[in-house]
């Protein structure tokens, strides 16, 4: 079992309510209809990840600017890290991504689960 941080809840909640645009179109235009069920903002130990599917043992995260400065990406590093000795694939889009190549991203989230599920 995962376990996650219960002080976290109300940031997790305050995030699902106020998803970037990115998020809110990758969540209400794929996500949320994929026959698998993915979770929004879902608390992984200490970290919010951006998008969970449990059966798939993967997080899917949408990176804004911040997360391509040094701190950022220091941070990034160590928050995937973690989430691997769970045995989670972390696989990362930027908002950018999303923006400009959405059916791109849709097909690599697909395929991804598909191969973790073994339906390659």
């Amino acid at each position: 079992m995962i376990p996650k941080n219960g002080q976290m809840l109300d940031r997790a909640k305050e995030l699902r309510k106020n998803m970037t645009p990115q998020e809110r179109k990758l969540w209400y235009d794929f996500l949320r209809s994929y026959p698998i069920k993915i979770y929004k903002q879902r608390i992984i130990e200490s970290f919010i990840v951006d998008f969970y599917c449990h059966a798939a043992k993967l997080v899917i995260e949408v990176d804004g600017s911040h997360h391509y400065d040094s701190d950022g990406m220091a941070y990034d590093q160590e928050r995937t890290f973690v989430l691997q000795k769970y045995g989670l694939q972390v696989i990362r889009f930027s908002n950018s991504d999303i923006s400009r190549n959405f059916s791109g991203v849709c097909q690599r989230i697909h395929e991804v689960i598909q191969s973790r599920l073994g339906h390659e």
